[in-house]
């Protein structure tokens, strides 16, 4: 019987955020995968491991949950005014799809310290030492982050002291800013919020109907009070994650919140579109003890947030859904306002299952339409391991 060989193709393990993923220069996969299509999604099925039906990717890179099943594409961008081209895939762990739909907002914290260390970002606009300036364009969604990346003696730096919950280790500080960050082309033609409405009653047969906000800011999400769910705001990933019927339920909810927003039109296309929208539920603020076993105070937060991604409770804050709650925070009326007490703000600091996360965001009325400039939060990213993925040569 006749074997194929392995083949090798050079790539990147980062760490960004609270996230992981394997990183890839456009230019260094195989050819039939440097454009959209069935070879590419089936080349990184095969690079993380799935799709597994044991739920483990062990044959592969991934780490078999929603925060370590992902990849990122690079290259030089086609635009001028932007030093990289960033998409994002995420990779179904028990189905044989990648999902292109939104963007990662953990991982794009890693993005420019790659760009920079694989070359894709003109060497003149990297310091000897200071902060380099990643304009970095993500074509997922059509949008422009900007990646204040640090640099010392000429190479990105790592290591430093800055915590973020949910990453056991210090690392060195990277600021992102969301520019503009309302969804444009899809649901609401251009509305951020699909429905017009800052809440809405979202009616799910066989579950119930609730007060929701439908927002398209960072990526496309649902909010909805925790109490109206039967939950508190402080369960951790056990209390949801082990819970079938709850599973269920936020899966149901989801599905008809996208067809409520118009990211679908048919209920049955949400199980192929499992990365967006999220599912988050909202509670004023209250004393728990995160994951790590660290005392959150309610003193600490203006609000608690849960969100789930891929179907399961996130262990911490998915990167692009703080930039909806930091949004949504910003303007007076949305239930995640009404969480953090109903005041005007530019900035929220909310509870999350590792601890506790603050982002900033300005929110303005222009012609009767809700408006932010841009979202703005910390985070950090680390190169684990570099070198070369190998699949096998007939996998795509």
């Amino acid at each position: 019987m006749a074997h194929v060989a392995q083949i090798k193709i050079p790539a990147t393990y980062m760490r960004g955020g609270t996230s992981k993923g394997v990183f890839f220069s456009l230019q260094d996969l195989p050819e039939s995968a440097q454009v959209p299509g069935a070879a590419r999604d089936a080349l990184l099925l095969r690079v993380i491991g799935s799709p597994d039906p044991y739920d483990k990717q062990i044959d592969g890179m991934g780490g078999a949950t929603s925060s370590t099943s992902k990849t990122v594409i690079l290259a030089k961008s086609t635009r001028t005014d932007h030093d990289v081209d960033y998409l994002f895939g995420q990779v179904s762990i028990d189905k044989p799809f990648v999902d292109w739909s939104g963007n990662c907002g953990n991982l794009s914290a890693a993005v420019g310290s790659f760009a920079i260390s694989a070359g894709l970002v003109d060497p003149a606009r990297v310091p000897h030492n200071g902060v380099a300036v990643v304009r970095v364009w993500q074509a997922n969604i059509g949008k422009t982050i900007i990646a204040h990346v640090p640099i010392t003696d000429g190479a990105v730096q790592e290591t430093g002291d800055f915590e973020l919950d949910g990453v056991t280790f210090p690392a060195a500080e990277v600021q992102l800013e969301f520019m503009d960050p309302a969804a444009e082309e899809e649901g609401g033609g251009g509305s951020m919020f699909p429905t017009g409405n800052l809440i809405d009653d979202l009616e799910v047969p066989g579950v119930g109907t609730f007060k929701a906000t439908l927002i398209n800011a960072g990526i496309p999400t649902i909010f909805i009070n925790a109490e109206d769910l039967g939950y508190t705001g402080t369960e951790l990933q056990g209390a949801i994650n082990s819970d079938p019927k709850a599973l269920a339920m936020f899966e149901t909810v989801r599905a008809y919140g996208a067809l409520r927003m118009g990211l679908i039109k048919h209920l049955d296309e949400a199980a192929q579109r499992q990365h967006t929208p999220k599912v988050a539920f909202v509670a004023k603020p209250a004393d728990y003890v995160a994951s790590s076993g660290k005392a959150i105070n309610a003193g600490d937060v203006d609000l608690l947030v849960r969100a789930l991604s891929m179907g399961k409770l996130h262990h911490a804050m998915m990167g692009t859904a703080a930039v909806a709650i930091g949004t949504a925070a910003a303007i007076s009326g949305t239930l995640v306002n009404l969480a953090a007490g109903g005041v005007e703000r530019n900035a929220v600091r909310f509870g999350h299952p590792s601890g506790t996360l603050r982002v900033g965001a300005e929110a303005t009325q222009v012609n009767g339409e809700w408006v932010v400039k841009k979202a703005i939060m910390s985070r950090s990213a680390r190169v684990l391991m570099e070198g070369f993925v190998r699949v096998p040569g007939d996998a795509f």
